[in-house]
């Protein structure tokens, strides 16, 4: 492990334009060390895992230095499989260099009498064994296995995966490589319960350097060794203003919860010290020498004494001003409000059933023989890839139609989230976006900034330029405005910060009206208050 490199990254600033996405960031990642990068949607997560890559867009202007290991691999959140490609030329693509590795090595062998050949050799042998290349086409066809592609035809094409097979394929290419170094971008998105047991499993088995970011609060538990804080808050994530915070999620979340009250406290105190020190700058010559004016036999002394209380003014407002400045310097800055979910999901329950389905048949992706859901009820949707979840919710959305079977839904205003959702015009502002969507009389009823979702300062941006997070929060704002009867969400907790995510999974809780989640996410489940359907 001692001989894998290390990620270092040195106040390492990347701006797009005018706009800063990351500003002097400092990262050590040790091999044996999988750090979760976390922090609020926009913090500049993803574009730091691009920027270690090597894989930022040309429009980006970087700053300081990066050293990465050359031996590395990164999973983005669309893995970038192209669309006609093969399942078999993905996978024989993964393993070409591995087997080239191998190559080497043996056609080197032979040679050795030649001191240059022999040096040639055991740097092919050093790559070779970094990879544990000779057991690379075994991984491969475990890899399948374990994640359920060897049931797939291996001349099906990429764009006819769903994303959640999509994902699994990704998977099943860095579990054949094992690189040295592994930069994972939202991993656990699209996946279910079985395929998550087996990445934590291989992350943990790596020796090479993990560096994650993810949604995925059990994952973090599971998996990481240290946490980075992209937006710490004000006295840092270690109480000295650092980033870095060794242990998972859970510890972290009351960490950090701690650090908010003492900034907050430390903040009011310097506050009430400065305040002092003002009024101490401003003192007056009655505080130091108080009593009545000199009667007319003793003027002579009085001035006298005058001249020394003058003095001692003097001292006393330049010591003040002396500890004002050091102190106005010193202090921290004030605690931002922090953007809080500020609106309810749903309209009210306006009582009877809303959903009815009987005996209802999609094609090869669905069965749901019966399923009814009263008004206000909240229903968990939950089944391994494959299952029919997001399907199901087209269907009671009416973006889906049944093969056979009857479904209704009696819903005044039904609203779907969907996993990708799909924004007519990427140049439109975030602020655009949204009236254009709920209509300019709801926009001005309810406008953006007052749901609480995405911060003023992206509003006027055009939605391209948003995070992938912060489309995502702007598509549950708009869809959100209406106040639905019927809320059908489909994974909501992919791509959104840590901080929202609790605050969305309390208001589903607390909504009145009918709410139906489809989602893997295992803290969302294990939590969960409401009835649940399992497909599959």
């Amino acid at each position: 492990m001692s001989a894998l490199p290390p990620i270092v990254v040195r106040d390492l600033t990347v701006t797009f334009g005018r706009r800063t996405v990351l500003d002097g960031i400092d990262l050590l990642a040790q091999p044996g060390r999988r750090i979760g990068l976390i922090g609020e949607n926009g913090a500049g997560k993803s574009t730091l895992l691009r920027a270690i890559d090597g894989s930022l867009p040309a429009t980006a202007q970087v700053s300081g230095s990066i050293e990465a290991p050359p031996d590395r691999a990164f999973l983005t959140q669309e893995p970038p499989f192209a669309d006609g490609a093969t399942i078999a030329e993905v996978l024989a693509t993964t393993l070409a260099p591995l087997r080239q590795a191998v190559a080497d090595v043996e056609g080197l062998a032979d040679r050795l009498d030649d001191p240059a050949v022999a040096e040639q050799y055991v740097a092919a042998l050093d790559r070779a064994l970094a990879s544990d290349a000779w057991d690379a086409d075994r991984r491969a066809l475990l890899a399948a296995e374990q994640l359920g592609l060897d049931g797939l035809d291996d001349d099906r094409p990429v764009g006819s995966l769903s994303g959640g097979q999509r994902t699994r394929l990704a998977l099943a290419t860095l579990m054949t490589r094992r690189p040295a170094c592994l930069l994972l971008d939202e991993p656990t998105n699209h996946l279910d319960d079985e395929a998550v047991a087996l990445l934590v499993g291989f992350l943990r088995d790596l020796p090479g350097v993990v560096l994650l970011t993810s949604h995925d609060r059990v994952l973090l538990d599971e998996v990481c060794t240290d946490l980075v804080d992209l937006d710490p808050v004000g006295l840092g994530t270690d109480g000295r203003g650092g980033r870095r915070y060794g242990g998972g999620w859970s510890a972290y979340a009351a960490e950090r919860a701690a650090a908010r009250r003492r900034w907050e406290e430390t903040y009011a105190q310097q506050q009430e010290e400065l305040d002092r020190l003002r009024a101490a700058t401003r003192v007056e010559k009655s505080t130091i020498a108080p009593g009545r004016g000199p009667r007319d036999n003793d003027k002579f002394i009085h001035a006298f004494k005058g001249q020394n209380v003058d003095r001692a003014l003097a001292r006393r407002k330049k010591d003040a001003e002396r500890r004002l400045d050091e102190a106005e310097r010193t202090q921290v800055r004030k605690p931002p409000v922090p953007l809080r979910l500020a609106t309810g999901l749903t309209g009210a329950a306006a009582g009877g059933r809303v959903v009815t389905v009987r005996d209802l048949v999609v094609a090869d992706r669905l069965r749901v023989p019966i399923l009814d859901v009263d008004s206000g009820e909240h229903l968990l949707v939950t089944g391994a890839n494959g299952t029919g979840k997001s399907t199901l919710l087209g269907v009671l959305a009416g973006r889906v139609a049944p093969t056979s079977g009857s479904v209704q839904v009696a819903a005044r205003r039904v609203v779907e989230l969907t996993q990708d959702p799909v924004f007519p015009d990427l140049t439109a502002t975030a602020a655009d976006t949204y009236a254009a969507a709920v209509g300019p009389d709801l926009a001005e009823a309810r406008p953006l900034r007052s749901l609480g979702l995405l911060p003023a300062r992206e509003h006027p941006k055009p939605v391209v330029l948003l995070s992938v997070g912060q489309r995502r929060r702007l598509a549950l704002a708009i869809a959100v405005a209406t106040a639905p009867d019927l809320l059908l969400l489909d994974e909501p907790t992919n791509h959104l910060s840590l901080a929202l995510v609790t605050e969305l999974e309390e208001a589903i809780g607390t909504s009145p009206g009918t709410v139906v989640v489809a989602s893997h996410d295992r803290w969302l489940r294990r939590r969960w208050a409401g009835s649940s359907l399992a497909l599959g």
